[in-house]
């Protein structure tokens, strides 16, 4: 994926990661939330044609200089996410940033299904803020989602802690850790939608590619596609699932060992510090 994509394949990518969110059970009802920066204007992306209600001067949630000229496409407050490959228009909208970043130009479509963006766009956009000012990417997914595995885990005290999640986590799959080589970082519990939330999850996403929400979700960043972010998602639960399922039968599963791991990271010239 790149910024080459038309504006319809960056839908259908949302659409699809959006289904496939709700299969693994990630997305109940209105939860979860997609958004996607772009290096590119309106009218390069051509969004008066899927979105042709503007609103210019439209106050962002924070300050997001660095985005200034580049469009984020975002998913509306309640819509449901395996509802946007059928109706796209009616489940998201786009931004194109003024300069200075304090407002920009919101770009809708009459059928919308929202009042507003998701209640999580200041974690997007300070995300996507963020790295591009640090890393100066052109295209940028960031992904919101609940999965049941691994927010089940977050609600035990003694896994609460990077360092403990991701040996949990990582003990199931020999692939697990070279998909996440970083792991997740894990947060303390903070109130979604807060500025407390949004800082710390700015922080974390920029030596990993997903960041544990505690009794919360996760967010997850990827600069190939809304798909690949997914991906990295679907290594992580289903870690979480194998871990849940071996506490149910009462831990008798032996996991990959650290000296297997070891080998798989040889193996595979994995960069990691988590073994």
């Amino acid at each position: 994926m790149s910024t080459d994509l038309s504006l319809d394949e960056v839908l259908t990518q949302m659409g699809a990661a959006g289904r496939r969110l709700d299969h693994m059970g990630a997305v109940e009802a209105g939860a979860g939330n997609i958004s996607v920066s772009i290096a590119k204007g309106a009218e390069e992306l051509g969004l008066a044609g899927r979105f042709p209600q503007a609103h210019p001067g439209t106050e962002l949630p924070l300050p997001a200089p660095a985005l200034a000229g580049r469009t984020v496409l975002v998913t509306g407050s309640g819509c449901r996410l395996r509802d946007v490959a059928k109706s796209p228009e009616a489940n998201v909208s786009a931004f194109v940033v003024d300069e200075g970043g304090l407002t920009g130009t919101w770009y809708t479509h009459p059928a919308k299904a929202y009042a507003r963006p998701t209640s999580e766009f200041n974690s997007h956009l300070a995300v996507h803020n963020d790295q591009v000012a640090m890393r100066g990417v052109d295209f940028q997914a960031v992904i919101h989602a609940q999965p049941p595995y691994l927010v089940q885990l977050s609600h035990i005290k003694e896994l609460r802690s990077t360092t403990a999640f991701n040996r949990r986590i990582l003990r199931w799959e020999p692939e697990t850790i070279v998909q996440l080589p970083q792991g997740i970082e894990v947060l303390d519990f903070m109130v979604p939608g807060g500025q407390e939330l949004m800082e710390n999850n700015v922080r974390a996403l920029r030596d990993h590619v997903i960041v544990l929400w505690s009794k919360h979700g996760i967010m997850v960043r990827s600069d190939v596609s809304p798909l690949a972010a997914v991906d990295k998602a679907e290594y992580a639960e289903t870690g979480a699932m194998y871990e849940v399922r071996n506490i149910q039968s009462g831990g008798l599963g032996e996991g990959v060992t650290d000296d297997e791991l070891r080998a798989v990271i040889t193996a595979f010239g994995v960069e990691t510090d988590l073994v």
